[in-house]
This record gives C-alpha cells, sequence and structure tokens, in this order.
C-alpha cells in the first residue's frame, strides 16, 4: 500500500494522514471549493477538488472519488467518520474497482445500517438486548398494542435512523398516538423511511461503547470500553475511557459480547459495539458503528495503540500482531468536542472568522485540529473545529489537565463548547463519576452557565484589582 486517498475534511483527514505518513504511505486529498485553503489540503502529498461546497456536491460524491482514486492510482480509501464511511454502496463500489476500503466489507455495513437487520444477526448469540418488539411497524394501532405489551415507558425509534432523529420517549399510554405520529413523519423527512421499532424505554441509562478491531485472519479484539453519556440531542460532547463504574468482570462481559457481534457480521477492520448500562449495571445491546469513531483517541491513550494504524495494516490483509491478553489500560483519558455551537442558544451553530484561534499545549494534551486562525467556518458540515484529548494516570489528573487546557484554548470569532466542557468538568455529578445520560437535562441550563462566566469574571477583576494596590504599594515605598 502505497497511496491511500482519504475520502473526508477537517481533523479526521490530517488525523488519518499523520498515520499514513509515519507509516511511508504518500496521501491524497480531496476537497470542496470552499475547503479549497484547510489544513488537510495543505498536509496531503496530492489533493484534487471534487466539487462545490455543499457535501451532496462533493464530499459525498462516491463515484467522483473513486474517479479520482483511479486515476491517481491509489491503493486505497480511507473514509475517515461520517460522509461515506458507512456507505455499503460506495464500500462495494470501491471492492469492484479493485480499491481496498479501509473498512469492514459491504455485507456488514448494509448488516449493521439497519438497527432491525443488526438485532436479528446478533439474536442467535444470546447478547442481552432492550426488552422490545424486533419488528418495523408503521401501523399506529398495531404499535399502541405492542407498546402496552412491554409497558411504559416506552422508546419509538427510526429503524434507519440516527442522531437521536425519528426518537420519541412516551411516559404513558394517552401520548402515544401523537408521538409515533411525530416519530413516523420525522423518520419519513430525515430517512424517506417511515417504519419505526418500539423497546422499552430504560431510564436513566449510561452509554457504553466497546472498541473492537478484526483481521482476515479470524481475530477479533476489543480494546475496552468508552463511556459516552454526556450528551446534547442524543448526540455525544464529552467521551472517556475507561468508564467509572465498570468492574474488570464487567467489562470482560460487554468486551466480549463485543467480539461477538463483530463475528456476527464476518467484520473486519475498525468498529464500536455501542450498549446501554442501566443503574443497575445490567447491559443491553444498542448498535454498531461500522467505522473509525470520532472518539477513537481516548482509547488510543488508554490502550497505547494506533487505531489508523490497525487498520491500515488490517486493510493490507495482516494479522493482528496483539492477543487479547497483552491489551492493558493505562491511565485515564478524557476528550470535549470542540464544536463551533453556542451553548447559550441551544448549541445552535456559531458561523463566523476564526479572529484568534490558539491551542493548549503541554503534558498530557492532544488536540486533533482541522482549522487555523483566520479561516471561516463554512456552513456546509458538522460544525466541529476540534477535538480536545487529555491524558493523566488518573481519572481526577485527566480532568484537572482538561480544565487548563480549556482556559488555555484561544478562541474568538464564533462561539464554542469550550465553556460547556468546563461546566461539566467542574461539576460535581461528573466528578463523582455518578452521571447519566440525563446530565444536560438535569444539571445543565444556558443560566447556569451565565452565572458561573460572570462569578468568575468578577473574582478576576478582584483580584486584578488587589494586584493592582500591591503594584501601587511597591511603587511607593522609598529607596
Amino acid at each position: 500500500m502505497k497511496r491511500i486517498l482519504v475520502a473526508n475534511r477537517g481533523e479526521i483527514a490530517i488525523r488519518v494522514m499523520k498515520t499514513a505518513q509515519k507509516m511511508g504511505i504518500k496521501t491524497v486529498a480531496v476537497y470542496s471549493t470552499i475547503d479549497r485553503k484547510a489544513p488537510h489540503v495543505k498536509f496531503a502529498d496530492e489533493a484534487v477538488c471534487i466539487g462545490a461546497a455543499p457535501s451532496s456536491e462533493s464530499y459525498l460524491l462516491g463515484n467522483k472519488i473513486i474517479e479520482v482514486a483511479l486515476s491517481l492510482q491509489v491503493d486505497a480509501i480511507h473514509p475517515g467518520y461520517g460522509f461515506l464511511s458507512e456507505n455499503a454502496d460506495f464500500a462495494e463500489e470501491c471492492e469492484k474497482n479493485n480499491i481496498i476500503f479501509i473498512g469492514p466489507k459491504s455485507k456488514a455495513i448494509h448488516v449493521m445500517g439497519s438497527k432491525l437487520a443488526a438485532k436479528e444477526a446478533v439474536k442467535q448469540y444470546n447478547i442481552p438486548m432492550v426488552p422490545g418488539y424486533d419488528q418495523a411497524i408503521t401501523d399506529v394501532e398495531k404499535a399502541k398494542l405492542v407498546a402496552q405489551e412491554i409497558g411504559f415507558p416506552i422508546l419509538i425509534k427510526a429503524s434507519a435512523g440516527g442522531g437521536g432523529k425519528g426518537m420519541r420517549v412516551v411516559e404513558q399510554e394517552s401520548d402515544f398516538e401523537s408521538q409515533m405520529d411525530r416519530a413516523i413523519s420525522e423518520a419519513v423527512a430525515a430517512f424517506g423511511d417511515g417504519s419505526v421499532f418500539i423497546e422499552k424505554y430504560v431510564g436513566s441509562p449510561r452509554h457504553i461503547e466497546i472498541q473492537i478491531m478484526a483481521d482476515s485472519h479470524g481475530n477479533v479484539l476489543y480494546f475496552f470500553e468508552r463511556e459516552c453519556s454526556i450528551q446534547r440531542r442524543h448526540q455525544k460532547v464529552i467521551e472517556e475511557a475507561p468508564s467509572s463504574v465498570l468492574t474488570p468482570e464487567l467489562r470482560k462481559r460487554m468486551g466480549e459480547a463485543a467480539v461477538l457481534v463483530a463475528k456476527s457480521c464476518d467484520y473486519l477492520g475498525a468498529g464500536t459495539v455501542e450498549f446501554l448500562l442501566d443503574e443497575n449495571l445490567n447491559f443491553y445491546f444498542l448498535e454498531m458503528n461500522t467505522r473509525l469513531q470520532v472518539e477513537h483517541p481516548v482509547t488510543e491513550l488508554i490502550s497505547g495503540t494506533d487505531l489508523v494504524e490497525l487498520q491500515i495494516k488490517v486493510a493490507r490483509g495482516e494479522a493482528l500482531a496483539m492477543k487479547q491478553e497483552d491489551l492493558k489500560i493505562l491511565g485515564h483519558a478524557m476528550e470535549l468536542r470542540v464544536y463551533a455551537e453556542d451553548p447559550l442558544n441551544d448549541f445552535l451553530p456559531s458561523v463566523g472568522n476564526l479572529e484568534v484561534y490558539q491551542l493548549p499545549e503541554g503534558e498530557g494534551v492532544r488536540v486533533d485540529n482541522g482549522f487555523e486562525q483566520g479561516m471561516d467556518i463554512p456552513i456546509y458540515y458538522d460544525p466541529m473545529l476540534a477535538k480536545l484529548i487529555t491524558y493523566g494516570q488518573t481519572r481526577e489528573e485527566a480532568i484537572q489537565i482538561m480544565i487548563k487546557a480549556i482556559a488555555d484554548y484561544q478562541v474568538k470569532g464564533v462561539e464554542t463548547t469550550l465553556p460547556f466542557g468546563k461546566f461539566v468538568f467542574e461539576h460535581e455529578a461528573f466528578r463523582s463519576g455518578d452521571f447519566d445520560t440525563h446530565f444536560v437535562k438535569k444539571y445543565y441550563s444556558p443560566e447556569k452557565l451565565k452565572d458561573q462566566t460572570q462569578k468568575e469574571a468578577q473574582i478576576a477583576a478582584l483580584v486584578a484589582l488587589k494586584q493592582y494596590f500591591e503594584d501601587q504599594k511597591m511603587v511607593r515605598l522609598p529607596n
């Protein structure tokens, strides 16, 4: 493998290119017209413009990307995450054109891309699943009977869904029909598919995911867990590894269950098996993400591995060099997704120019970044600027390094999730480890963040004033 095309942009494109460079592999960037001067374009050995700014006219054009790959005689395509990373048809087209797709085979993407097909695939392995009805439903009356049988509260979820779309929690029977109608119409609008399924609503869940890696020689390893319970709008903002609540025994059981999920679809490469963990530490299979996750750096730090390097080696047909017993958890890692979003305005995207953009540095600090000072934030893509990752020997140390790194991260021109991150990392519920996916609903509000910011500004002003008077005293002292 001498040349890889990275079919992505921003921080993940650079992240993949760094490992390829380390392995002596040349890289090709693709970019839209608005990304012409983006850092990932400069970082690559070669770069090709593939279309206009909207992703539907550039980064989602699988045929165009394959055309570029063939013309430049690249050996493989790395899709990153998002865009075409979980597009089975794209993976299949790569296979047909003798281009290595650095990811699973198209069949595994197909199976795990549907929540219902995924449940069907893992059923034979006796992996715990949330009680529910494992067939797609669009008939409201039939669905109502199913909901009564399962018992309220229940969760309605779009079969083809993701990112919290087509998802409704129903606490009581009287609300069922209206919520079912909403879930179906939302699913149709988002995915063109109104089928939903119904399962028991787990009241205080934690979102735990297991990182797996599978080679073509029958080896599947799990690289421990990530805790992803701090979310806004059902989407992750803060992740850590390991989780503060898993015992070694539970970690082993969940890891082994994740390996079975991978085996159920003949998986290849890096993947993530997501579970819900209830208040009694019972775990339930949720879904499998058939790609590298945004939050993979925390796993890399605690396991001492380069997951992108392993992806490339597995794609080349190599066997995994390590065994499960070789893998050990070392220290603790935290990640904050730095989005150009306004936490004081319902986390809505914040578009503008990065007038000031300076990254934190220091021991235990890693920034996977995709932007530079002076750049505009494009409105066409996900608003994530970077991922701020910290590592310490203990959870407490990783948190303290994170709080300092947030303070050192200088951004002016757009609002970001940095103040929200500070709020979470300083909050007693997070620090104690006693939290779940309802953290934002329970503890966070824009008003609380404003109050905290104002108090800190007042304290800073008082400290500055005290220092001023001290300096004045020294000036007045006689020689």
